[in-house]
Formats: structure tokens, sequence, C-alpha cells
């Protein structure tokens, strides 16, 4: 059944589609950017027209969208586009987009902090209250910290300002507000909000607006803190599966790491402590952004790949394999896109694959960069998941490891077996 968000556009009765699920947050940003700008959006997101997991992969869809990832973009001219960012620029106006050029970069820095510095830690925080992924201490503790973080900057930052950017709402403030929409309906209960009086006027104002409500509808912010929701995390995994002895030992590991997040605010976005963490590495004569250069614009297997095998310098830069090391508490394969980012594109090249199906799936990557050592001690900011990770180095010397490096490359290949859902390239 297909959905019509109606407005008044500026461009006639034309309409566009947009593909997603119910009350997906990446798919609000959307809908409400669209609502200030005046362009019509058909949603489709319920069954038969769409349904998670089979119709973004049929072939009629994946031969609009490759990559089968949701939310996806239909325009009546036929665009096609998908990133729920790119979506949310492409139906904005102008004032959405920013008026100048410090305007169009200050909402581009706050579109990305919504994204690398808000998302993660709500969903780690959230998800196990809605019952989509099981509960972690560890990881929770940490989430809540990196919140906490996130507030004490956004709070001082609103002490004079209604909205981030400008007089006026901004994409700025759509992708914040609905990054902090569901800590605010399930975590974010009195007493934690107490001391954040500029963020919570600020959120406030952004839900009420007219645009806001008629996607969001009310919102009602939380009474007291939901927790984990184990009847509702068993309903969706399907009995859910008894926690391993090891796990808490595996936590425990985990929480040695997490001292540093109790670092103080930075700016945003937040400036590295190093300005080069590769000073001190040797010089090579393979240059990472000829790879990615290449990687982006020649085709894959037949040009990119032997590129890369001629001309990597072995002895100053290494491969990796990694895979998430708890895999037993993924449920839904969206929840699982949420887990892929990263922070040090500029210093290495990778791609982050997740295989399986809802209740049974799995997150591994392959990276390259500079050194033989794992890098993510050089700099603080890049230290916040790579824990959550195993990391194997590989020898591209050795069939096996050459033919895995291959196939998470071009995204194609038997994977040993594994089925292909979804990935994503950090470059």
């Amino acid at each position: 059944m297909k959905r019509t968000i109606m407005a008044l556009s500026s461009e006639g009765d034309s309409l566009e589609t947009l593909y997603t699920y119910p009350e997906n947050v990446r798919a609000s940003k959307v809908l409400i950017a669209a609502k200030y700008s005046g362009v019509n959006i058909d949603v489709v997101q319920d069954p038969p027209a769409f349904k998670l997991g089979e119709t973004n992969k049929s072939a009629d869809f994946l031969k609009k969208f490759p990559l089968g990832k949701v939310p996806a973009f239909e325009g009546s001219d036929g665009t096609l586009l998908y990133e729920s960012n790119a979506i949310a620029y492409y139906v904005s106006n102008e004032q959405l987009r920013g008026s100048s050029a410090k305007d169009q970069a200050l909402v581009q820095q706050f579109v990305h902090f919504a994204e690398n510095e808000i998302l993660p830690s709500a969903a780690t925080w959230v998800y196990p209250t809605l019952g989509m992924m099981q509960f972690n201490k560890q990881n929770t503790e940490r989430a809540k910290a990196q919140v906490k973080k996130v507030f004490d900057y956004l709070n001082e930052y609103l002490k004079t300002r209604t909205f981030l950017v400008g007089e006026r709402a901004t994409l700025a403030d759509i992708s914040v507000a609905c990054n902090l929409l569901l800590l605010y309906k399930q975590v974010l209960d009195p007493a934690f909000r107490k001391p954040y009086g500029n963020v919570n006027r600020y959120f406030v104002t952004l839900v009420n607006q007219p645009q806001f409500k008629e996607v969001l509808g009310q919102v009602q912010l939380a009474d007291k803190q939901a927790q984990f929701d184990a009847a509702k995390y068993a309903e969706l995994s399907g009995g859910g599966k008894k926690d391993k002895k090891p796990e808490k030992g595996k936590q425990e590991k985990k929480g040695k790491k997490s001292k540093k997040e109790n670092a103080d605010v930075p700016d945003v976005p937040p400036p590295p402590k190093k300005v080069e963490p590769f000073t001190d590495f040797p010089q090579s004569k393979f240059i990472l952004d000829a790879w990615k250069k290449i990687y982006s614009n020649e085709d894959k297997a037949t040009k990119a790949l032997p590129w890369l095998w001629e001309n990597l310098d072995k002895e100053n830069y290494s491969v990796w394999y990694c895979e998430y090391k708890y895999a037993d508490e993924l449920n839904m394969l969206f929840m699982t896109s949420n887990l892929i980012n990263g922070k040090m594109y500029k210093h290495s090249f990778a791609t982050m694959l997740i295989f399986g199906e809802d209740k049974n799936s799995t997150l591994s990557g392959v990276w390259i960069w500079k050194g033989q050592d794992l890098i993510f001690p050089l700099d603080d900011g890049w230290t916040r998941e790579y824990d959550l990770y195993d990391w194997r180095k590989l020898n591209v010397d050795d069939a096996a490891d050459k033919k895995l490096v291959e196939e998470y490359f071009i995204m194609k290949g038997d994977f040993g077996g594994k089925k292909l859902y979804d990935g994503e390239v950090f470059k």
C-alpha cells in the first residue's frame, strides 16, 4: 500500500517515490526536508508493494539500485538515489542546504556530526530497549558516555542559538533532530534531560514545527528510561540465543579500552590530536589516493585490482581482515547496517560487508593502511569501536587471502558460502 506525503510543489504535480520501511528515521529526514521544500513524495513502505529483505533484493529493484539499500529514491525524471543524506539534500531547497558557502559547509558539518557522533551510540543504547539488539552492558555504558559528550557540546553551542546554522531550520537541524529522536522517546528521562535545557528547547522547538509534525506526529518525551526488552528480543530473534560464558571475558576486555571515552567534548568536527599520524613512517611509492581514484573510476575486476597488485607496497602497507566479535547479538539486518562506520577514511581504504539474513548475520571487512600494525592507537578518534572486531593481517601472496581481498573489494564471489546482504566502501 502506498502512502502519499502531500505538499505544495513548485514544480507542478510531479511525484517522487521513496522506498523504505515503516518508522525509518533515515527516511524521516528525507520526508521532512521535502515538506520544507514543497516536494511531493510517495512513500512505498508496506507489503505487498514493499517488504524489506525481499523487494529490495528483487531483480527489478536491484536493476535500479544495485546495492539494494533503503531508503531509495526514484524521481519523476528518472533520477535514482540511495543514501538518506544525499536524498535529503536532493529534495531540499536553498534555505535547507545553506544560503552561502560558509553556511553550506556548516550544514554538512552537522549532517556528518549527526551521522558519526550521534547515530551509532543512539542505536547501541536504544535498540536493545526495542528488542532489536541483544543488551551488552559495556557497549551500552560506552554509548551513554558518548551521548552525554554530545549533549554537553550541543548544550553549550545552543546557548545563544535557536538553530544550528543561521536563523531558520536547515538540513543540519533535520539530521540532528532525527538522530536524537529515539533517544528522547526511549531513554532520555527527566533526570538525564535536566542539565541540558538548551538541547531540550532546541529539540522540542524542531519536532513541533509543522513540517516535522506532519512526518513524525506528536513526539512524546520519555518519562522513564526504557530497559532491555528481553521478551521482545526473544520474539524477534526466534527465541533468542543464550549468552556464551566467554562473552563476559570479552566484555571486560572491551571495557579496558573505554577510558578514552571520558575525554572532554571537542568542537565539531573533532580535530585529531596529531595533524598527520604517519609523519614518522617511511615514504612509499604506493599512493593510497591513487588507488582510491582508480577503484572509483575504473572497472574493479579488470582494471583496479590488477593495478593494486602491481603497485601495492607490501613492505610499507598492510592488508587486514576484521570480523565483528558479537554476531550472536545481531538481529535485524537494517540494524546491523548501522554498525558500519569508520573514522580514518583519509588514511585507509576498506570495504565492510554484511552477510546472512535477519536474526542470523555477520559483519566483516578488508582494510588497507600504511604500516604493518593496527593503526587505531595512532589517534584517539579512531579507537572507539575497533576493539569490537577481531583483526587478522592478511598475506596477499597467499592465494586464499588474495582471493578474499578481491571478493571483498569487488563485492562479488562465493565468500566461503556466505550470502552477501549489503556492503559499504570507505575511501
